[in-house]
């Protein structure tokens, strides 16, 4: 089983997305891009304990938090007040319903024009790779999908479902909107054939989910109750599936009555709680309530589950601590245990994790996913770390990208003819990878300047930090391209996955900077051979002296320039060029003080902040000046005469 195609719209960050998945996969992208969305939109269709939650879903689930619209205008209107005789007629049509499934109230069909427009959450996901099991249990709502195409097959040509790209599938969605007349918000999910096919639409209820099996790993968040016994827990799914149920609860809760807790009059507690029960009964009968004392638990089940919780031995020792105390990789490793033995328990199973490598080192987040491969029919991981993502071939790399007005695309890796399958691999820690999860890339010619310009636009924003941002701070990675002829074709790596990317280099051919502009969104480019020219150029002997002073010198330099300040450009050159690609330059700028710095390269770092932290439109807008106002331009002289100083 595996899903192949989901569709999300108004969900959370994603206004609206349709995404499709082979059979193992890792979302990648910049933070806030989407890829837990995803996820959680997963669980509100397949995950049987999801919609337990009562409402399933709140107004920050709803895109942009708006969950109805004013039908004329199509912005957010005003909630109204319910009358008390609409609550009742509200009721009035409410459905019977199984108690093991939602409830549905059926909305009036006469409403009025002016009514908001209510906006639905709408997630489907098409399933397919059925079990025998699953297709004789979901027969009713069977259709054919062209594995392809990756559409439905819906010609009238029977004899066409037996071509082997034609497979059995299952379609759900799960519709969330807020319902008006009891000022709540209601989520349920349907077999989709049933919304489209006309009649009542069918549920697809907690027993559909469970032959479903998707089993969804939080990162961290789910190891706080994973060894208790709540309901919903790792363990009590566990218990569940291999159809346990711990005949113990009357036997504990007739022990714990039994045990009276600080009973021993030494413990001076007893004798509060007599001298409380004397003063009690000066003011009531008996039969209100007397002898006060201790109980190690409230003597119920549900209690009972939320308290009891397992210990796990630390040490050699027969120490025990509770599970949740122990480190986060050792929790991260309990509850993957747990999920793999649930995977074993199901079979076909869909298996979803968020960044492997919390607290995990790099030998065990390789671990991870490949019994996760192993245990699942499809696993779908979001992850950061290089270590998870070399584990995925380019076809099972998914890069997610996401616009301003919530549209999220997806988009597979594929290489330029001058980057080999081969070096792809061999440089995909180093070169790769960081690009992959950025949104924005400042690709550089090579080592050097790769280096120099984080290190330069961090001291500039150190100096002024009202005129400058480091490039970590605007989201920028930045990949050294290794020689100017990979600019270009890197630039178009990046850009088709939906990256924003720029690019720095020396002077170039009239040709290739044309190549290169077509592939960037914008290339900035110096008129010197070199960066460490260009800065030897447009620095101060002050700044070259006093970086002479704090270095240790290499012996070979040493011997040729006793008194480097004697001939410090050349000095400070020959150093340069001998610590090129080993944050020599990075080094030297990162002591400079602002106007030792090149202009050209102070004026691409406030050139880059305003292309990632553009300038909203309402701070142009200008309103007309009054009568007696005068407006002042930037950089103009302020006048002397005949103005009122308030009103400049």
């Amino acid at each position: 089983m595996k899903i192949s195609r989901l569709i999300i719209e108004n969900f959370r960050g994603i206004k609206t997305a349709e995404l499709f998945f082979p059979d193992h996969v890792v979302l990648i992208g910049d933070n806030n891009t989407g890829k837990s969305t995803i996820l959680e939109a997963i669980n509100l269709v397949l995950g049987p304990d999801r919609l337990n939650r009562r409402p399933p879903i709140d107004e920050h689930d709803f895109y942009v938090g708006r969950y109805f619209e004013d039908s004329a205008t199509g912005e957010p209107a005003e909630e109204q007040p319910v009358e008390p005789d609409e609550a009742i007629a509200a009721e009035a049509v409410v459905e019977e319903a199984p108690a093991s499934e939602p409830v549905e109230a059926s909305v009036p069909e006469a409403q009025e024009s002016n009514e908001p427009e209510i906006v639905q959450i709408r997630i489907e996901a098409t399933i397919t790779d059925l079990s025998d099991e699953q297709k004789a249990h979901f027969r009713d709502y069977i259709e054919w999908w062209n594995t392809q195409d990756n559409v439905f097959y819906i010609a009238p040509k029977v004899e066409g479902v037996d071509d082997d790209a034609i497979v059995e599938a299952l379609r759900v969605t799960f519709i969330g909107e807020y319902e008006f007349n009891e000022d709540d918000f209601i989520g349920n999910t349907y077999f989709s054939r049933s919304l489209e096919e006309g009649g009542a639409p069918q549920f697809f209820g907690r027993r559909d989910k469970q032959f479903c099996g998707f089993l969804y790993l939080r990162s961290l968040r789910t190891g706080s109750r994973a060894l208790s016994l709540e309901h919903g827990s790792l363990l009590d799914i566990i218990l569940r599936l291999k159809e346990i149920r711990p005949q113990m609860w009357e036997s504990t809760i007739s022990g714990l009555a039994s045990f009276d807790v600080a009973s021993a009059p030494e413990l001076g507690i007893t004798g509060v709680l007599q001298s409380i029960n004397t003063a009690l009964k000066k003011y009531v009968p008996k039969e209100w309530g007397v002898e006060p004392h201790l109980r190690v638990s409230a003597l119920t089940r549900e209690h009972l589950r939320k308290v009891i919780t397992a210990f796990v031995a630390t040490g050699e020792g027969p120490h025990a601590a509770p599970y949740y105390r122990q480190g986060t990789g050792t929790i991260n490793m309990l509850v993957l245990a747990m999920l793999s033995q649930i995977a074993e328990d199901k079979q076909n199973v869909i298996f979803a994790m968020e960044e492997p490598e919390t607290a995990i080192p790099p030998y065990a987040q390789k671990r991870i996913v490949h019994e996760i491969r192993n245990l699942s029919a499809q696993s779908l991981f979001t992850s950061h770390s290089p270590y998870v993502l070399e584990e995925f071939g380019l076809d099972e790399t998914l890069v997610l990208s996401r616009s301003g007005d919530g549209v999220l695309i997806q988009a597979v890796v594929s290489l330029p003819e001058s980057v080999k399958q081969k070096r792809y691999r061999q440089e995909f820690r180093t070169r790769f990878c960081e690009g992959l999860l950025a949104r924005r890339i400042l690709l550089a010619e090579g080592a050097t300047e790769a280096t120099a310009f984080p290190a330069v636009a961090r001291r500039l924003a150190e100096l002024d930090p009202a005129k400058y941002n480091s490039l970590e701070a605007l989201g920028i990675c930045t990949i050294d391209a290794g020689t100017e002829s990979q600019l270009a074709d890197l630039g178009g790596l990046y850009r088709g996955l939906g990256k924003t990317v720029y690019a720095v280099c020396d002077s170039q051919t009239a040709a290739n900077e044309a190549a290169i502009r077509t592939q960037v969104d914008e290339l900035f480019m110096h008129n010197e051979k070199g960066i460490e020219d260009l800065v030897l150029n447009n620095t101060t002997a002050a700044a070259l002296e006093r970086f002479a002073d704090i270095l240790a010198w290499p012996p070979h330099l040493a011997a040729k320039y006793p008194y480097p300040k004697v001939d410090i450009v050349n000095a400070v050159g020959e150093y340069l060029g001998w610590a090129k690609g080993n944050w020599g330059l990075a080094e030297f700028l990162a002591q400079c003080n602002e106007d030792e710095i090149p202009e050209w390269m102070r004026e691409t770092c406030i050139r880059i902040r305003e292309l990632s932290q553009p300038v909203p439109e309402e701070a142009y807008a200008k309103e007309e000046p009054a009568a007696d106002e005068v407006i002042v331009e930037p950089g103009a002289e302020l006048p002397t005469e005949d103005v009122d100083p308030g009103v400049v």
